[in-house]
């Protein structure tokens, strides 16, 4: 029996871990509910245990199963390094390159970023999965995640992709109707639109500006959503000011359909990184992809190259 062989059950059963059910697990492996089960009853039938507890009301793994889970992670990351090594030898780059990211910036600039690294290297098969929420065993199943804002888990690796600025933004329509603020202060006045991603206190902003003067300043929502998307289009709209990222709205910018406001004031960055889970290695695959996006998006990235107006 081949080496591969020996890690396809573990891989298997990382599968349905990872995707919660059975079900799930059948349309991620793109094969039917039923054939998953059999292999699971098999894989079961050969280690003489259970692995799932079929009488809970929920998937829960047994006892073994979360055992089977932890050593399963050691034993493919272990293959799949020394593959990479194997390969790095040869500057071959192959393999499963699995990409996570926000749905905002991944379906607009990762998808065809991806695309094209998997032209540049046809033995890479590439996935990318979008999401604005997940969970930490879910994060560490990703070669690469790409992440936006300020960095707190010190347990990742991060490399620097792109500069990406937050601006206050509305419509001119908006400003013509309320006037423009002069000041942070006069911000309270307004209708703002807040974007309610996690558990963060939106509507504290948090303004500086070029001597350094800080202001925390406590705005009203006239609108709230969890769609960066929808907090744009009710300012397109001219419903109100909003924060939003540089990367989001430089063409409306350059186009004049959004004004900055209080543009003297700058907010906290958020930067763009690629993020490798320290224990899991860089493999050649994400060093490679990693690279292909620094090249990609500096030392100007594309949405500072939109906002320039023609001349």
């Amino acid at each position: 029996m081949s080496t591969m062989r020996e890690t396809d059950d573990p891989r298997f059963f990382l599968c349905i871990f990872r995707e919660g059910s059975l079900a799930a697990a059948a349309r991620a492996l793109n094969v039917t509910a039923s054939a998953v089960t059999q292999r699971l009853q098999a894989l079961e039938a050969k280690l003489g245990l259970r692995l799932i507890d079929r009488a809970a009301r929920k998937f829960q793994l047994t006892d073994e199963g979360e055992l089977y889970v932890a050593e399963a992670e050691k034993i493919v990351a272990q293959y799949d390094a020394l593959i990479d090594a194997l390969h790095a030898r040869r500057s071959l780059v192959r393999g499963h390159l699995r990409v996570r990211a926000t749905f905002g910036f991944g379906r607009k600039y990762l998808a065809p970023a991806v695309a094209e690294f998997q032209k540049l290297h046809p033995q890479i098969k590439a996935s990318l999965n979008l999401s604005d929420r997940w969970t930490e065993t879910e994060e560490t199943s990703y070669d690469v995640l790409v992440h936006i804002g300020g960095l707190t888990d010190s347990s990742r690796v991060a490399f620097p992709i792109a500069r990406n600025g937050r601006f206050m933004l509305a419509a001119p329509s908006y400003l013509r109707r309320r006037g423009t603020p002069k000041s942070p202060d006069e911000l309270a006045r307004h209708s703002c639109l807040l974007l309610q991603e996690n558990d963060e206190d939106v509507g504290l902003w948090r303004l500086r500006n070029a001597r350094g003067r800080e202001e925390a300043i406590r705005v009203q929502a006239s609108l709230l959503s969890n769609d960066g998307d929808a907090i744009k289009q009710w300012a397109l709209a001219g419903c109100g000011i909003m924060l939003r990222s540089e990367w989001d709205t430089a063409a409306e910018i350059a186009s004049g359909k959004l004004a900055r406001v209080l543009p003297e004031w700058t907010l906290p960055e958020a930067n763009i990184y690629a993020l490798v889970p320290q224990r899991k290695g860089l493999s050649t695959r994400a060093r490679a992809f990693i690279d292909f996006l620094s090249a990609r998006f500096q030392p100007e990235p594309p949405w500072q190259q939109s906002r320039r107006k023609p001349k």
